[in-house]
């Protein structure tokens, strides 16, 4: 991209995920350049970003050497959030040196907890323990970091049976959520697709002689999986439930996914612990707070963006009778009402 070293320049991985593409879009919209990285070119969000003028996108996998090697190329600023293709942590090692060879000024990468680091008898989540991996070799080599620790997406609940977060229609045309979290203990929530950008452009103003070296949970609220059901009972007007239970599992896992959620049963489960662990979680939602002031809570997300994301995966239990079955219902008029959790 022409003119791409400019002190609003940015580079970012695994683009068409929730966490890049949001601040894509923000910092796009903010007139900076970015340089977005992805695996294909199949999808709505690479045609979306091919049709931004200020947005390179880089097509290809970062166990390419060369990819990786010009990645960050006249880049200042650089969200990093792995993924589990591949082997991440040997990604996350590239990516970080690649950075730190180049002179990025500021690398925000996208983190998690290793609970088994905590020594209260925990178990780590094989997936988020990888990130912690990486989040403390990014911290050896030196580079100017800062790492972001990301709640539960709101857009993770779904009436089609993945494991952990479905919410299963019953005879009467309620809902109920089984997970294994205890019902009193409350949890972080995040509208990914909304409310990552916003707080990410601020970091990237605010630099790291603020933020360098910090842990920032970002969570706009912190609810009990009971309370969650009450959201979105008041925004869809029937009744959802919670209960707690283990986690079902109605369809094929990969092995990697599954191990994960065994251990987080056990260790946010069980055990209780908290889920960015004792030293983040009691203040997780301030610091979010004071980054962006204008998140989409619980409520918006299940009376707005949660039915078309149903009627996406092909669900229509949000329609009556008569409705066109090819058009998403967003109204509420358009519901049965009745019944409270």
């Amino acid at each position: 991209m022409p003119g791409m070293t400019t002190s609003k320049s940015i580079v970012t991985i695994n683009s068409c995920g929730r966490q890049a593409a949001s601040l894509v879009r923000c910092a796009a919209a903010l007139g900076w350049r970015v340089r977005a990285q992805m695996r294909e070119t199949e999808g709505v969000v690479y045609e979306e970003f091919q049709s931004m003028s200020n947005v390179e996108v880089v097509v290809g996998s970062l166990e390419d050497k060369e990819l990786v090697k010009h990645l960050f190329d006249n880049v200042r600023v650089a969200f990093i959030n792995t993924t589990h293709w591949g082997d991440e942590v040997a990604v996350g090692r590239s990516l970080a040196d690649a950075a730190r060879k180049a002179g990025v000024q500021h690398y925000i990468y996208s983190s998690m907890p290793d609970h088994s680091a905590f020594g209260r008898d925990w178990k780590g989540l094989p997936l988020w323990a990888q990130k912690f991996t990486i989040e403390n070799y990014i911290r050896q080599i030196g580079l100017p970091a800062t790492f972001i620790y990301c709640g539960i997406y709101h857009n993770n609940f779904t009436s089609i049976p993945l494991p952990l977060f479905r919410f299963e229609r019953q005879a009467d045309d309620s809902f109920l959520w089984q997970a294994p979290f205890h019902p009193d203990d409350p949890l972080p929530w995040l509208n990914a697709e909304n409310d990552v950008g916003p707080p990410l452009v601020q970091i990237i103003k605010d630099g790291p002689k603020k933020w360098g070296g910090h842990r920032i949970p970002l969570a706009f609220s912190h609810q009990t999986p009971v309370e969650v059901c009450q959201e979105f009972t008041r925004a869809l007007g029937r009744p959802f439930r919670y209960i707690r239970g283990p986690i079902k599992y109605e369809v094929p896992v990969p092995s990697g996914y599954r191990e994960h959620l065994e251990v987080l049963e056990e260790t946010l489960g069980k055990k209780r612990a908290p889920y960015f662990g004792p030293e983040l979680e009691p203040d997780c939602t301030r610091i979010a707070w004071e980054l962006w002031e204008a998140p989409r809570s619980i409520q918006e997300y299940a009376s707005e963006a949660f039915l078309d994301e149903e009627f996406a995966n092909g669900q229509k239990w949000m329609q009556k009778k008569g409705d066109d079955v090819d058009t998403p219902i967003t109204a509420l008029e358009n519901f049965s009402f009745g019944g409270s959790c």
